[in-house]
């Protein structure tokens, strides 16, 4: 009997120190990292995919205006792709063949601004020059889902030109949270709207 009392007494004292040393833990984590508690909003998704149409916006126009639009892409790329923390999934909307998937930074850049001789069918897409970006996430009622520190949209995106022509594409992005709290794409798929005629 006083051997039984004294191995639940041994038990209770080691999930005792397990639990302390949990909560120890888990909130040197909460204090350290405080905003992978509060969950992503429907605010924050939207606000991150207007960034990347103004982003896209602003580097074409520095293009126009002779100023270092490599520098703003790279700096576009580093704030809305995950390329520095994580593994991106990126299929541009024009890009085909053996690199058709842009799995690196220096990819991604290449694709936004051209000038890469690895990657000699990019023109540089965030030239055109665009004038507007807008966006609908209209694959469902909202086009949008939330699944803890995951953010998924689905449905087009629209550029217009200095014409003032539209050109809509299909796209699909999914938002990473970082550790400082930013979203960045972590999936970003886009690509013209199918046409049977064509």
């Amino acid at each position: 009997m006083q051997q039984v009392i004294s191995n639940r007494h041994g038990l209770f004292s080691w999930c005792a120190a397990a639990i302390v040393i949990f909560l120890a833990t888990y909130t040197q984590a909460v204090v350290s990292n405080p905003v992978a508690q509060t969950a992503i909003t429907e605010a924050q998704i939207n606000a991150a995919q207007q960034a990347w149409g103004d982003g896209l916006v602003k580097i074409s126009k520095i293009h126009k205006d002779g100023g270092d639009y490599k520098a703003a892409a790279s700096d576009f790329i580093d704030e809305l792709y995950d390329y520095k923390e994580g593994t991106v999934f990126f299929k541009p909307t024009l890009a085909f063949g053996k690199n058709t998937f842009r799995s690196t930074k220096e990819s991604a850049l290449s694709y936004f601004v051209g000038g890469n001789k690895r990657f000699p069918e990019d023109t540089g897409f965030a030239l055109k020059p665009w004038v507007k970006v807008r966006y609908d996430n209209n694959a469902a009622e909202h086009g949008v889902q939330i699944h803890g520190d995951i953010a998924i949209t689905m449905g087009n995106v629209y550029f217009m030109n200095a014409k003032g022509e539209e050109v809509m594409v299909d796209k699909t992005f999914v938002f990473r949270r970082g550790k400082d709290g930013q979203l960045r794409l972590c999936v970003h798929k886009s690509a013209l709207p199918f046409e049977p005629s064509k």
